[in-house]
């Protein structure tokens, strides 16, 4: 069946409709900045305002990047401050709402590279932050929230997101020795089977992946960019 996707992140809000059985998008998606100050209010219209340019009427699933439960948000890193406590599923008139990179992470996990992949696999998202996913034999351990694990006294998303990268216009290879040593944190961790790198860097894996060296295989996401969107539209397929 058709869902409409919408994937919510700090620097911009996309959407498409999705076929979640065939989990491509069916319609070029539509993408907005977010809003600044990315306060609810503001947010909501954006995603109103997707769902209108598709004339949709159907189901609709919504990543959020922040800790999200029963459609709350109880944290709200790299969007305004004033989403905490807010009922995120109401302010989206109904619709599914889970947390952006297990969205992600459900993607990957259902149509591409941890498809049947058993044991624990982390699906890692590098943009304005770092979204983690967790799965144990493909069974989601939802709002992990690995991006603010501490490195070097700070959030490891303040050291190697994409946004990091831009800001301090790092080459790809420093990049990828930043990417290396928080992956390296995270391996030792959790011990992981598979760790699949997401968000938009994933479209340029070749820049940066063959610098990281890691005892587990890291492989770049198959759904690129699209992963958030898909994982929205599946958490929104009704259950018989």
């Amino acid at each position: 069946m058709n869902v409409l996707g919408i994937d919510i992140g700090g620097s911009g809000i996309k959407g498409a409709p999705v076929d979640t059985v065939a989990g491509k998008l069916v319609e070029e998606r539509l993408r907005i900045p977010t809003p600044q100050p990315s306060k609810p209010d503001e947010v909501a219209e954006s995603v109103a305002a997707i769902v209108e340019h598709f004339g949709w009427n159907g189901p609709v699933g919504v990543t959020f990047p922040g800790v999200v439960k029963e459609g709350v948000v109880l944290t709200a890193a790299n969007v305004h401050h004033s989403w905490i406590g807010v009922d995120a599923a109401a302010l989206f008139g109904g619709a599914s709402v889970l947390n952006d990179a297990d969205a992600a992470g459900v993607a990957e996990m259902t149509f591409g590279h941890g498809r049947g992949e058993h044991g624990t696999v982390l699906v890692l998202t590098f943009g304005t932050g770092i979204g983690s996913a967790l799965f144990i034999d493909g069974t989601l351990v939802p709002n992990t929230e690995l991006g603010h694990l501490e490195l070097r006294g700070k959030d490891a998303e303040h050291r190697a997101s994409a946004r990091i990268r831009e800001e301090h216009e790092l080459s790809w290879d420093k990049w990828a020795e930043r990417v290396e040593e928080y992956l390296r944190h995270v391996e030792m961790l959790l011990s992981p089977t598979l760790i699949v790198i997401g968000g938009g860097v994933s479209k340029k894996a070749g820049k940066f992946l063959p610098h990281v060296h890691l005892d587990t295989p890291v492989m770049p996401a198959v759904l690129q960019n699209e992963a958030g969107i898909i994982g929205a539209a599946l958490s929104a397929v009704p259950h018989p």
